[in-house]
Parts: C-alpha cells; sequence; structure tokens
C-alpha cells in the first residue's frame, strides 16, 4: 500500500479524459434547472420553510450549480490525463441506445407492442453481438415473455398497434388484450 507523503498527496486530483467535457455539461444542465426552477415550482404562504413546495427543489438546484461550478473549477486547475477524446467518443456511443429506445417508442403505436417488441430484442441482441441463432432465438423468446408478463399479468396498458386493424375481429381483439 502506498502511503500519501502529506496531506495534500492524500488530496491529489486529476484531470480524468473527458472530465472537463462532463462538468460543462453539468453546470449546463444545472443552470437551465436554476433558470426554469421558478416556473415549475411555488412557494406557498403561511407555509413553514422547510415544508414549502418550493424548498426542496430549490436546494437541491442551487446544490446542483455550487457542486457543479466547484466541479468545473477543479478541473481547470487539475493536470490533465490523456484520452479525452476517447472518453467523449465512448459517451456518445451510449446516446445510440437512446436512439433505438425512442425508435421502439414511435413504432410500438404502428406495429404493435408485441412483434416491435420481438424485433427490437433480436435487433439489440444481434447489434450487441451475439449473432449466433441460440442468441437470436433467447432474444425473441425473452421479447414474448415480457409482453406476456407485462400485458397479461400485471395488465399495463400499452395502446395497440394500427397493424392490428387487419387482424380478423376475435384475433384483434386477442392481440390488444394479450399482445
Amino acid at each position: 500500500m502506498i502511503k500519501a507523503q502529506t496531506l495534500q498527496d492524500l488530496f491529489k486530483r486529476y484531470r480524468r479524459p473527458g472530465d472537463l467535457f462532463y462538468s460543462c455539461i453539468c453546470l449546463a444542465f444545472s443552470l437551465f434547472l436554476a433558470v426554469n426552477l421558478s416556473s415549475q415550482t411555488t412557494w406557498a404562504s403561511g407555509t413553514k420553510l422547510l415544508a414549502q413546495p418550493a424548498f426542496w427543489p430549490y436546494a437541491a438546484v442551487i446544490t446542483m450549480v455550487g457542486c457543479s461550478t466547484l466541479h468545473l473549477i477543479s478541473s481547470f486547475v487539475s493536470p490533465k490525463l490523456d484520452g479525452r477524446w476517447q472518453e467523449i467518443g465512448f459517451w456518445f456511443k451510449s446516446v445510440e441506445f437512446a436512439g433505438w429506445f425512442m425508435i421502439y417508442v414511435i413504432i410500438v403505436p404502428q406495429l404493435g407492442y408485441f412483434p416491435t417488441t420481438i424485433i427490437f430484442s433480436v435487433a439489440l441482441s444481434y447489434r450487441l453481438g451475439y449473432r449466433s441463432v441460440k442468441f437470436l432465438g433467447s432474444a425473441a423468446l425473452f421479447g414474448a415473455v415480457v409482453v406476456i408478463v407485462f400485458k397479461s399479468f400485471l395488465q399495463v396498458k400499452v395502446p395497440g398497434g394500427a397493424v392490428y386493424e387487419y387482424l380478423p375481429n376475435g384475433l384483434r381483439s386477442f392481440f390488444l388484450t394479450y399482445l
């Protein structure tokens, strides 16, 4: 185990790859929340400070702004480590899956919950590199089980697909109710 020589060594901070970018994003987001806070919360007259509907949101956002500012300042004054652009590239790769989810949400009302969930389960498995028939079949089965559990057992209300309108009456009502 390495012992710190001084208290300053113990708290030495290096700017990790992507740290400056991340701190800028956090500060921008917290400032956005601070600017919009007054339109999202209210102060009630005749109520104690800690019971105010706006107190805790204000406390949280002010803390976010303060901590984000300190993080940004510490990012500027800390020695930089290499690899920032690789780290930022890795973050942007993860945004791809938010895109997949948005496409899923857009397609469900058109194609229906059951077929869309199975298609996206298989497509995401394929995208993640699981390309054997065994894995893709497992992904399809997983998608079917998810739909059955959510629609039949938990009775989650998911809009039926527009494509269900082309099914015969009995089959259409079954699909709308259970799939």
